[in-house]
């Protein structure tokens, strides 16, 4: 939790990890006819785990487990040139959200800021996409105002998979009240390949009200594990960590978040397989003539032309979890991108569920 300054980066980073609260139940043994694992495309994980070195780094902190994790967070806080992001969310609006104040998110996007929010007792403020399924940062500079304590871009955003240019996003910083955060969430951002995108930590020099968030648990393969940085000036990491607890980030992980970051191949691998795989199904849909939204993420959304509750339903029922329904788009399914023979059991599903024809 120590502040670390880079030229690189200017700026300090705050490392933060979730709690899971779990309530007195009573527990029975798995059933005798329990169903079958199923193919799980629901929540954006990378279907090919952690790299074997951090398998093998997970392991080694077992002669660990005994002591707190400050050495290695430490260490971890270095290597990514300043330290679950959902943490890092959650601590964004406890630090700078409160009664009277505005949160600005799009509509739908990752939904934890605003669902946190209520606990502080903000106004959540949402703006429709475009018609093209992306960010309306004209309509959110304008929802932006003297209440406005965070402004929360999702880039690549769930569940659309679309992104904001890097130009646009700096255009869009000069125009948000010098008084709000704006919060960047780059869960997805090692799977973009459109050149006019960029990381927004080239912006922090520029823009000290930015807070740009990042995890573990996509390209790196370790949702399970729970770990998460983000990017700040030192007086927004400072606010962050006020908010955070101590000794809350596991040995295990942090030794494999070491190794990962290390090995950059393996995450180009990574990018290579699911982005190479989620071509395909691009090239499947295109060829049937269905409809859905090009992405930039580990992730599809899918016209299906109705209600898509009825459907996750129907695809659970055949062995196969797809993504949960969005409000504000209950006509598109969110699937995500798995191993190949995974998405072509979802594809022949989705054949015989919904015909291309009554998809058009």
């Amino acid at each position: 939790m120590t502040p670390i300054s880079r030229r690189s980066f200017a700026s300090s980073l705050s490392c933060a990890l979730g709690t899971a609260l779990v309530p007195r139940v009573a527990r029975s043994s798995p059933r005798a006819d329990a169903p079958p694992a199923v193919i799980d495309l629901s929540s954006n994980e990378n279907p090919y785990g952690p790299s074997p070195r951090a398998l093998e780094a997970m392991t080694r902190a077992q002669a660990v487990a005994c002591r707190y994790p400050d050495a290695a967070e430490t260490r971890v806080v270095e290597a990514v040139a300043g330290c679950g992001s959902s943490e890092v969310l959650r601590l964004c609006d406890a630090a700078f959200l409160g009664p009277g104040r505005t949160v600005v998110a799009a509509e739908p996007t990752f939904e934890a800021v605003l669902h946190y929010a209520k606990v502080t007792r903000a106004e959540p403020v949402t703006v429709p996409l475009t018609a093209d399924f992306r960010h309306d940062l004209e309509a959110m500079a304008r929802a932006c105002d003297a209440r406005s304590g965070l402004v929360y871009v999702c880039n690549p955003n769930n569940p659309t998979g679309t992104i904001v240019s890097h130009d646009a996003l700096a255009s869009f910083l000069e125009r948000v009240p010098k008084t709000a955060v704006v919060l960047v969430d780059e869960a997805y951002h090692h799977f973009v390949e459109d050149k006019g995108y960029a990381s927004a930590a080239s912006l922090l020099d520029r823009f000290p009200n930015l807070v740009v968030a990042r995890t573990f648990s996509k390209i790196y393969g370790m949702a399970g594990m729970r770990l998460g940085y983000g990017l700040a000036s030192v007086a927004n990491a400072e606010a962050l960590r006020a908010q955070a607890s101590w000794s809350t980030v596991n040995v295990a992980v942090l030794e494999a978040a070491l190794v990962s970051l290390a090995d950059p191949e393996h995450a180009a691998h990574q990018r290579q397989l699911l982005n190479g795989t989620r071509r395909e199904l691009c090239q499947a849909l295109a060829a049937d003539g269905r409809r859905y939204i090009a992405s930039e993420a580990n992730f599809l959304m899918i016209d299906v032309g109705q209600d898509v509750k009825p459907l996750v339903a129907a695809f659970e029922a055949r062995g196969i979890r797809v993504g949960r329904r969005f409000a504000a788009m209950p006509g598109f399914l969110r699937v995500t991108i798995g191993r190949p023979e995974e998405t072509r059991a979802f594809l022949a599903a989705l054949r015989e569920l919904v015909p291309a024809r009554a998809a058009a």
